[in-house]
């Protein structure tokens, strides 16, 4: 293959250069627009805005420290929290500041295999302008803005590099990329284990290609040896180490016989080392979703999946698919028609149709899967707009003023191409994943808990929780599966007798579990454990034993729950983990709760909005033509002490709803009588804590926390 000369490589360091300049400078827009808002900073910096960051903060905190508590779900070793020790070790800037950067920075990295794989298919421009699109289209930037600190910052940096390598080993079979597409398998494993469906749809291109086009060439199947090898589920440094030996066996001419040889060993290790089970089990959890899980432990328990839950796992309108790759859906469908051209005149850009199918499975797994078809696109629309300006160009006699047109197109079409992204960046104007003074609450728990104490939140809080307080979460942004959701669902919409009781046998099960695992003595889910344990078969028996003068573990920890004002919004959510029969799978209860912060109000009626009015005068609350009667309505509020008070009004001792009107959030809430007595809606809303129970330790509009008396 022929070498680029000086001036191409000066020229393609200098778009890498602009291109990556490019993408980082527009990231800087969300840093410009809060400058001056302090509620967005911790200790002199922006905050990161996602919840899942707080996870690799975390190992990377406790790398630096040199300590964790045992269990505590610190990710000390996982490739992000590595990676942002080593920046520490290296770089002259505060942890906060070297994790807020971290992604616009490496996220960036993208233009450098973007162009790359332009210049080696003889299309640097089109590389180029498609570096400058996929740096900054919708779904790349959303994961990849400053504050995004998560493994997304190279999830898609990975990929593209190996379509690069393979790009490269196909067209010039030069035997260096057989170890370049090796390490790039295992450096992308490391950094993101899920890699390994994307791999295998690599793997599988390669292979469909060797046998119908190319079957007769070594070097195919020897890459595929390679791959192979690389893609196994074993340790990194065991993959790493059978790599580099069997690519000096590749060098030796004289071993090169025995390639079929290890060729079927490397089938073999790959299947009795995983083989499917990792992608099958992904399709499982984005594709063939179901709503109810059901354990296998010695009692058949039924639990609702949190998949049905999360936004970026389900189903999205085709505008939106479109607009996250593209910026515009008719950006995208011409893109997809240029790719498909590209592919015609350019045989070896079929191998980006893992990464173009992983973005279109969108469509049946939510959202996050968008991300994987931008660079694909942005090929495809920019190869598109040069092909067509050229194409132009010739149908001008005047050399010269084809020039002018071929360049007008290239110009305004790549505007129109990136003008719609660049406004997305600035009208996306994410919050942090908590404020400044939110922080200063978990700050002080954090004097007041000691580490092996736990906090009860929901699993959107866990990993913030655990980084800012340095405490244990039951469930987090890792660990909320339909078992362990449901105990802290069940804690949170009943009554504060069942939640503390409950609270104290979950913490104590679940470091019994812990324990039982290092015996390797088998582990079932604690509900059903406790079930066993207290001799009862039926777990909804169980439950109800709560109110019960029950016997509870031995206390070997504090428990404390963390009720913040922004669970108010997804309370219904939450409750839909305990509203099950756990026995049968069925829903059990539907407990009524509206919240409305927009409402219009007259003499006679209170209009909530989405059909809930108040008849003031027939103290009802109507949905739609149903009239139901109302029990109290409760004000709660701060007086200029900032103190709480609360005042409740009895309007009909055989109503059915309740309203609470939250003065200082201009929040009404409706709800049922079983909602009413949650232990969320008592403690947080209406402070109203039972001493048996519960001990107040921080009692601040933003969040309220207890200790629990059990």
């Amino acid at each position: 293959m022929t070498q680029p000369n000086q001036h191409t490589r000066y020229k393609i360091l200098a778009y890498i250069v602009g291109a990556f300049a490019f993408s980082f400078v527009l990231r800087l827009i969300w840093v410009y627009q809060y400058s001056d808002y302090e509620g967005f900073k911790f200790a002199g910096q922006f905050m990161i805005n996602t919840n899942d960051g707080y996870y690799w903060a975390e190992g990377a905190r406790d790398l630096w420290a040199g300590l964790h508590q045992l269990h505590d779900g610190s990710p000390l070793y996982e490739a992000p929290s590595v990676l942002t020790y080593a920046l520490m070790k290296i770089l002259p800037f505060s942890f906060e500041t070297i994790i807020f950067y971290m992604p616009a920075f490496i996220g960036s990295l993208i233009v450098i295999p973007m162009i790359l794989i332009g210049q080696n298919l003889k299309m640097l421009d089109v590389g180029f302008l498609a570096a400058l699109l996929a740096s900054i289209a919708v779904s790349y930037y959303n994961r990849t803005m400053v504050g995004y600190y998560d493994t997304d910052m190279l999830t898609i940096v990975f990929p593209v590099l190996l379509l690069w390598s393979l790009i490269l080993a196909l067209r010039t079979k030069e035997e260096k990329y057989l170890l370049i597409t090796a390490l790039e398998i295992i450096a992308y494993r490391w950094w993101y284990p899920q890699s390994y469906s994307l791999e295998f749809a690599f793997f599988g291109l390669i292979l469909v290609y060797a046998l119908l086009f190319d079957r007769k060439n070594r070097f195919n199947f020897e890459l595929l040896t390679m791959m192979l090898f690389a893609m196994m589920g074993l340790p990194s440094m065991v993959r790493l180490g059978i790599v580099a030996l069997v690519y000096l066996i590749f060098k030796q001419e004289l071993y090169k016989k025995y390639m079929w040889y290890l060729l079927g060993v490397s089938i073999v290790l790959f299947f009795a080392t995983g083989g499917f089970a990792p992608i099958w089990s992904q399709l499982k959890g984005y594709v063939f979703k179901d709503a109810i899980e059901v354990s296998k432990d010695a009692l058949s328990l039924h639990f609702f999946s949190v998949n049905q839950t999360i936004r970026e796992a389900g189903q999205i309108p085709f505008s939106i698919f479109a607009e996250r790759i593209s910026g515009h859906t008719v950006t995208f469908i011409v893109s997809v028609l240029g790719y498909g051209l590209l592919v015609w005149k350019k045989k070896e850009m079929f191998l980006g149709l893992p990464l173009l199918g992983l973005g279109f499975l969108a469509f049946f797994g939510g959202l996050r899967f968008t991300i994987y078809a931008v660079p694909i696109c942005a090929f495809g629309i920019a190869y598109l707009l040069f092909t067509s300006s050229v194409y132009i160009q010739s149908l001008f006699i005047n050399q010269n003023i084809g020039k002018v047109v071929k360049s007008g197109i290239v110009i305004f079409g790549s505007l129109a191409i990136l003008y719609p992204n660049i406004l997305h960046i600035i009208d996306y104007r994410v919050p942090t994943v908590f404020t400044k003074s939110e922080v200063d609450i978990l700050q002080r728990l954090k004097r007041v808990a000691d580490r092996e104490d736990y906090v009860v939140a929901w699993w959107d809080y866990g990993y913030p929780i655990r980084y800012y307080s340095d405490v244990k979460t039951l469930i987090d942004g890792g660990k909320h599966s339909g078992d362990v959701n449901f105990p802290v669902s069940y804690m949170l919409t009943n009554n504060e007798e069942k939640a503390a009781k409950l609270a104290r046998l979950e913490v104590e099960y679940t470091e019994q579990a812990y324990k039982r695992a290092e015996e390797n003595q088998s582990v079932m889910n604690n509900t059903a454990q406790m079930t066993i344990d207290y001799q009862l078969k039926d777990a909804n028996d169980f439950l109800d034993t709560l109110e019960t003068n029950i016997t509870l573990p031995s206390k070997t920890r504090e428990i404390y729950f963390y009720l913040p004002f922004r669970m108010l919004s997804i309370l219904p959510t939450i409750a839909q983990f305990s509203n099950i029969d756990v026995m049968s799978g069925k829903t059990s209860r539907q407990p009524f709760f509206f919240q409305s912060s927009r409402f219009k109000d007259s003499a006679t009626t209170l209009d909530l909005g989405q059909g809930v009015v108040l008849e003031k005068n027939k103290g009802v609350i109507r949905l739609g033509t149903q009239e139901i009667p109302i029990k109290s309505f409760i004000t709660t509020a701060y007086n200029q002490e900032k103190k709480f008070i609360k005042e409740e009004k009895l309007i009909n001792p055989q109503g059915l709803f309740s309203m609470i009107y939250m003065q200082a959030y201009n929040t009404f809430l409706v709800v049922d009588e079983a909602m009413l007595h949650s232990s969320y809606i008592q403690l947080f809303v209406l402070e109203n804590y039972d001493k048996r129970f519960f001990e107040a330790v921080i009692l601040d509009p933003n969040a309220k926390v207890y200790k629990v008396k059990m």
